[in-house]
Protein backbone atom coordinates (compact mmCIF):
# COMPACT_ATOMS: atom_id res chain seq x y z
CA UNK A 1 0.00 0.00 0.00
CA UNK A 2 2.79 2.28 1.17
CA UNK A 3 4.63 1.91 -2.49
CA UNK A 4 1.06 3.06 -4.04
CA UNK A 5 1.34 6.35 -2.14
CA UNK A 6 4.92 6.99 -3.03
CA UNK A 7 4.27 6.43 -6.56
CA UNK A 8 2.04 9.45 -6.68
CA UNK A 9 5.24 11.59 -6.27
CA UNK A 10 6.12 10.66 -9.96
CA UNK A 11 3.02 11.90 -10.60
CA UNK A 12 3.42 14.89 -13.41
CA UNK A 13 0.36 15.60 -14.72
CA UNK A 14 -2.72 16.94 -11.64
CA UNK A 15 -5.95 17.93 -11.84
CA UNK A 16 -7.16 19.55 -8.35
CA UNK A 17 -11.10 20.18 -7.92
CA UNK A 18 -11.92 22.72 -5.27
CA UNK A 19 -15.76 23.35 -4.30
CA UNK A 20 -17.86 26.31 -3.21
CA UNK A 21 -17.80 25.69 0.23
CA UNK A 22 -14.43 25.43 0.55
CA UNK A 23 -13.93 28.71 -0.93
CA UNK A 24 -16.28 30.65 1.29
CA UNK A 25 -17.15 31.90 4.46
CA UNK A 26 -19.95 29.59 5.91
CA UNK A 27 -21.61 32.73 8.00
CA UNK A 28 -21.44 35.27 5.34
CA UNK A 29 -20.83 33.97 1.60
CA UNK A 30 -17.64 35.66 0.81
CA UNK A 31 -15.04 34.53 -0.49
CA UNK A 32 -12.51 33.33 1.67
CA UNK A 33 -9.38 35.13 0.57
CA UNK A 34 -6.68 33.41 2.98
CA UNK A 35 -7.95 29.84 2.13
CA UNK A 36 -7.83 31.09 -1.85
CA UNK A 37 -4.24 32.54 -1.51
CA UNK A 38 -3.29 29.12 0.45
CA UNK A 39 -4.49 27.31 -2.63
CA UNK A 40 -2.80 29.05 -5.28
CA UNK A 41 0.39 29.08 -3.08
CA UNK A 42 0.03 25.28 -3.53
CA UNK A 43 -0.90 24.81 -7.10
CA UNK A 44 2.04 27.47 -8.01
CA UNK A 45 4.09 25.61 -5.74
CA UNK A 46 3.13 22.14 -7.75
CA UNK A 47 3.88 24.14 -10.99
CA UNK A 48 7.37 24.93 -10.11
CA UNK A 49 8.01 21.32 -9.24
CA UNK A 50 7.64 21.01 -13.19
CA UNK A 51 4.45 19.20 -12.80
CA UNK A 52 1.62 20.18 -14.85
CA UNK A 53 -1.73 21.25 -12.67
CA UNK A 54 -4.98 22.53 -13.84
CA UNK A 55 -7.90 23.25 -10.89
CA UNK A 56 -11.31 22.80 -11.68
CA UNK A 57 -13.14 25.29 -9.06
CA UNK A 58 -16.44 25.93 -7.99
CA UNK A 59 -17.87 29.44 -7.06
CA UNK A 60 -19.13 31.50 -9.65
CA UNK A 61 -23.01 31.71 -8.99
CA UNK A 62 -22.33 32.55 -5.38
CA UNK A 63 -20.47 35.01 -5.74
CA UNK A 64 -22.59 36.49 -8.34
CA UNK A 65 -25.17 36.32 -5.87
CA UNK A 66 -23.62 37.93 -3.46
CA UNK A 67 -21.99 40.94 -5.79
CA UNK A 68 -25.67 41.46 -6.76
CA UNK A 69 -26.84 41.18 -3.13
CA UNK A 70 -29.30 38.11 -3.76
CA UNK A 71 -29.73 35.80 -0.62
CA UNK A 72 -32.01 33.00 -2.67
CA UNK A 73 -32.82 32.36 -6.07
CA UNK A 74 -36.27 32.40 -6.31
CA UNK A 75 -38.63 33.05 -9.61
CA UNK A 76 -41.92 32.53 -10.33
CA UNK A 77 -40.98 29.88 -13.11
CA UNK A 78 -38.61 27.45 -13.36
CA UNK A 79 -37.37 28.64 -16.72
CA UNK A 80 -37.16 32.44 -14.97
CA UNK A 81 -34.77 30.69 -11.85
CA UNK A 82 -32.23 29.26 -14.65
CA UNK A 83 -32.26 32.90 -15.97
CA UNK A 84 -31.17 34.27 -12.27
CA UNK A 85 -29.10 31.67 -11.92
CA UNK A 86 -27.47 32.12 -15.27
CA UNK A 87 -26.71 35.88 -14.86
CA UNK A 88 -25.37 35.42 -11.31
CA UNK A 89 -23.03 33.31 -12.73
CA UNK A 90 -22.27 35.73 -15.56
CA UNK A 91 -21.17 38.27 -12.84
CA UNK A 92 -19.14 35.94 -10.49
CA UNK A 93 -17.39 33.92 -13.02
CA UNK A 94 -15.69 37.09 -14.01
CA UNK A 95 -15.18 38.65 -10.52
CA UNK A 96 -13.54 34.75 -9.65
CA UNK A 97 -11.60 34.97 -12.34
CA UNK A 98 -9.95 38.40 -11.89
CA UNK A 99 -9.45 37.64 -8.08
CA UNK A 100 -7.58 34.04 -9.11
CA UNK A 101 -5.68 36.26 -12.19
CA UNK A 102 -4.33 38.58 -9.22
CA UNK A 103 -3.15 35.66 -6.85
CA UNK A 104 -1.42 33.15 -9.75
CA UNK A 105 0.41 37.05 -10.55
CA UNK A 106 1.31 37.40 -7.75
CA UNK A 107 3.79 34.48 -8.09
CA UNK A 108 4.63 34.65 -11.68
CA UNK A 109 2.52 32.01 -13.21
CA UNK A 110 -0.05 32.40 -15.82
CA UNK A 111 -3.93 31.41 -15.70
CA UNK A 112 -6.48 30.97 -18.18
CA UNK A 113 -10.00 30.00 -17.98
CA UNK A 114 -11.65 27.30 -19.59
CA UNK A 115 -15.79 26.34 -19.34
CA UNK A 116 -17.12 23.79 -20.32
CA UNK A 117 -20.64 21.99 -20.87
CA UNK A 118 -21.51 18.43 -21.65
CA UNK A 119 -21.38 18.88 -25.41
CA UNK A 120 -17.56 19.94 -24.83
CA UNK A 121 -17.29 16.22 -24.42
CA UNK A 122 -20.13 14.62 -25.91
CA UNK A 123 -19.43 16.42 -29.76
CA UNK A 124 -16.86 14.65 -31.14
CA UNK A 125 -14.73 18.12 -32.64
CA UNK A 126 -15.66 19.83 -29.52
CA UNK A 127 -14.09 17.67 -27.53
CA UNK A 128 -11.20 17.62 -29.73
CA UNK A 129 -10.62 21.48 -29.66
CA UNK A 130 -11.08 21.47 -26.25
CA UNK A 131 -8.02 18.27 -26.01
CA UNK A 132 -5.88 20.75 -28.06
CA UNK A 133 -6.70 23.93 -25.82
CA UNK A 134 -5.39 22.02 -23.19
CA UNK A 135 -2.25 20.57 -24.27
CA UNK A 136 -1.47 23.84 -25.93
CA UNK A 137 -1.95 25.77 -22.56
CA UNK A 138 0.13 23.11 -20.44
CA UNK A 139 2.65 23.10 -22.92
CA UNK A 140 2.93 26.87 -22.43
CA UNK A 141 3.24 26.47 -18.47
CA UNK A 142 -0.55 27.77 -18.34
CA UNK A 143 -2.42 27.03 -15.27
CA UNK A 144 -5.93 26.40 -16.32
CA UNK A 145 -8.72 27.25 -14.56
CA UNK A 146 -12.12 25.22 -15.53
CA UNK A 147 -15.56 25.77 -14.10
CA UNK A 148 -19.09 24.37 -15.87
CA UNK A 149 -20.00 27.63 -18.45
CA UNK A 150 -23.59 27.81 -16.01
CA UNK A 151 -24.52 30.67 -18.44
CA UNK A 152 -25.50 28.55 -21.22
CA UNK A 153 -26.13 25.35 -19.01
CA UNK A 154 -29.59 24.21 -18.77
CA UNK A 155 -30.01 20.69 -17.77
CA UNK A 156 -29.83 18.86 -21.52
CA UNK A 157 -26.61 20.17 -21.33
CA UNK A 158 -24.81 21.01 -17.71
CA UNK A 159 -22.66 18.42 -16.16
CA UNK A 160 -23.89 18.92 -13.06
CA UNK A 161 -21.44 19.36 -10.72
CA UNK A 162 -17.64 20.06 -10.47
CA UNK A 163 -16.87 16.44 -8.88
CA UNK A 164 -18.08 15.19 -12.03
CA UNK A 165 -16.41 17.89 -14.35
CA UNK A 166 -13.33 17.08 -12.90
CA UNK A 167 -13.03 13.67 -13.46
CA UNK A 168 -14.20 14.03 -17.11
CA UNK A 169 -11.02 16.64 -17.39
CA UNK A 170 -8.48 14.36 -15.98
CA UNK A 171 -9.56 11.79 -18.60
CA UNK A 172 -9.90 14.10 -20.94
CA UNK A 173 -6.33 15.38 -20.82
CA UNK A 174 -4.93 11.90 -19.59
CA UNK A 175 -4.16 12.92 -16.64
CA UNK A 176 -2.19 10.87 -14.21
CA UNK A 177 -3.62 12.15 -11.21
CA UNK A 178 -7.02 13.90 -9.86
CA UNK A 179 -7.58 15.15 -5.93
CA UNK A 180 -11.01 16.09 -4.89
CA UNK A 181 -10.49 18.68 -1.86
CA UNK A 182 -13.75 18.66 -0.21
CA UNK A 183 -15.51 18.63 3.28
CA UNK A 184 -14.88 15.58 4.16
CA UNK A 185 -11.36 13.29 5.09
CA UNK A 186 -12.29 10.65 2.44
CA UNK A 187 -14.34 7.56 2.02
CA UNK A 188 -16.36 6.05 4.71
CA UNK A 189 -18.39 2.81 5.00
CA UNK A 190 -20.85 5.62 6.16
CA UNK A 191 -22.00 8.95 6.86
CA UNK A 192 -19.46 9.55 9.70
CA UNK A 193 -21.76 12.79 10.49
CA UNK A 194 -24.22 10.63 11.34
CA UNK A 195 -22.89 7.47 12.62
CA UNK A 196 -19.85 7.12 14.76
CA UNK A 197 -19.09 3.60 13.95
CA UNK A 198 -18.21 4.84 10.57
CA UNK A 199 -15.02 3.45 9.21
CA UNK A 200 -11.90 5.04 7.50
CA UNK A 201 -11.29 3.59 3.75
CA UNK A 202 -7.85 4.44 3.31
CA UNK A 203 -7.65 2.64 -0.27
CA UNK A 204 -10.32 1.66 -3.05
CA UNK A 205 -8.46 -1.24 -5.21
CA UNK A 206 -11.46 -1.38 -7.01
CA UNK A 207 -15.45 0.06 -7.77
CA UNK A 208 -17.73 -2.53 -6.55
CA UNK A 209 -21.34 -2.29 -6.88
CA UNK A 210 -21.84 -1.89 -3.27
CA UNK A 211 -19.52 0.65 -3.40
CA UNK A 212 -21.25 2.51 -5.76
CA UNK A 213 -25.02 2.17 -3.91
CA UNK A 214 -23.24 3.14 -0.85
CA UNK A 215 -21.96 6.87 -2.14
CA UNK A 216 -26.41 7.56 -2.71
CA UNK A 217 -26.91 9.39 0.57
CA UNK A 218 -27.21 13.09 0.80
CA UNK A 219 -23.94 15.95 0.71
CA UNK A 220 -22.92 17.65 4.51
CA UNK A 221 -22.60 21.10 2.36
CA UNK A 222 -25.59 23.28 1.72
CA UNK A 223 -23.46 25.39 -0.34
CA UNK A 224 -22.04 22.71 -3.41
CA UNK A 225 -23.83 20.49 -5.46
CA UNK A 226 -21.81 17.14 -4.79
CA UNK A 227 -22.05 14.78 -2.48
CA UNK A 228 -20.88 11.05 -2.07
CA UNK A 229 -22.05 9.91 -4.24
CA UNK A 230 -21.00 12.10 -7.15
CA UNK A 231 -17.70 12.03 -5.54
CA UNK A 232 -17.83 8.21 -6.72
CA UNK A 233 -19.07 8.75 -10.00
CA UNK A 234 -16.37 10.77 -10.46
CA UNK A 235 -13.93 8.08 -9.41
CA UNK A 236 -15.67 5.40 -11.86
CA UNK A 237 -14.96 7.98 -14.51
CA UNK A 238 -11.43 8.90 -13.19
CA UNK A 239 -10.10 4.99 -12.88
CA UNK A 240 -11.70 3.53 -15.41
CA UNK A 241 -9.61 6.11 -17.53
CA UNK A 242 -6.18 5.25 -15.68
CA UNK A 243 -6.25 8.15 -13.71
CA UNK A 244 -6.00 7.68 -9.89
CA UNK A 245 -7.58 9.47 -8.03
CA UNK A 246 -7.93 10.74 -3.89
CA UNK A 247 -10.15 12.61 -2.06
CA UNK A 248 -9.29 14.49 0.55
CA UNK A 249 -10.31 17.58 3.49
CA UNK A 250 -9.93 20.94 1.65
CA UNK A 251 -9.98 22.28 6.08
CA UNK A 252 -6.02 22.53 5.43
CA UNK A 253 -5.13 23.25 1.51
CA UNK A 254 -1.63 22.27 2.98
CA UNK A 255 -2.64 18.51 2.10
CA UNK A 256 -2.01 19.05 -1.47
CA UNK A 257 1.83 19.06 -0.86
CA UNK A 258 1.47 16.21 1.60
CA UNK A 259 -0.35 14.26 -1.28
CA UNK A 260 2.07 14.74 -3.94
CA UNK A 261 5.04 13.47 -0.89
CA UNK A 262 3.68 10.44 -0.91
CA UNK A 263 1.93 11.10 2.56
CA UNK A 264 -1.25 9.17 3.67
CA UNK A 265 -4.28 11.55 3.09
CA UNK A 266 -7.75 11.00 2.09
CA UNK A 267 -8.84 7.97 -0.26
CA UNK A 268 -6.96 6.31 -2.34
CA UNK A 269 -8.73 5.73 -5.49
CA UNK A 270 -6.70 3.02 -7.83
CA UNK A 271 -6.65 4.01 -11.69
CA UNK A 272 -7.69 0.42 -13.58
CA UNK A 273 -8.23 1.35 -17.06
CA UNK A 274 -11.14 -0.53 -18.56
CA UNK A 275 -11.26 -1.75 -22.17
CA UNK A 276 -13.70 0.18 -24.00
CA UNK A 277 -15.10 2.76 -21.43
CA UNK A 278 -16.17 5.55 -23.46
CA UNK A 279 -15.99 8.51 -21.90
CA UNK A 280 -18.73 10.52 -24.35
CA UNK A 281 -21.29 7.97 -23.86
CA UNK A 282 -21.14 8.13 -20.04
CA UNK A 283 -21.12 11.74 -20.03
CA UNK A 284 -24.17 11.54 -22.45
CA UNK A 285 -25.93 9.10 -19.66
CA UNK A 286 -24.95 10.91 -16.66
CA UNK A 287 -28.18 12.06 -15.61
CA UNK A 288 -29.25 8.50 -15.73
CA UNK A 289 -26.96 7.59 -13.26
Amino acid sequence: MSSLREYIKDKKRIVVKIGSSSLQHRETGDLDYIRLEKLVRELCDIRNQGKEVVLVTSGAIAVGKKAVHLKEITAPTQAEAMAVKQACSAVGQARLMMTYQKLFAEYNQVAAQILMTKNTVVDNLNRYNAHNTFSQLLRMGVIPIVNENDTVATYEIEIGDNDTLSAIVAALIQADLLILLSDIDGLYTDDPRKNPEARFIEQVDELTDDLMEMGKSSTGSSVGTGGMNTKLIAAKIATSSNVDMIIANSRDIGVLHRILAGEKEGTLFVAHQREGFDLPAFVENLHKF
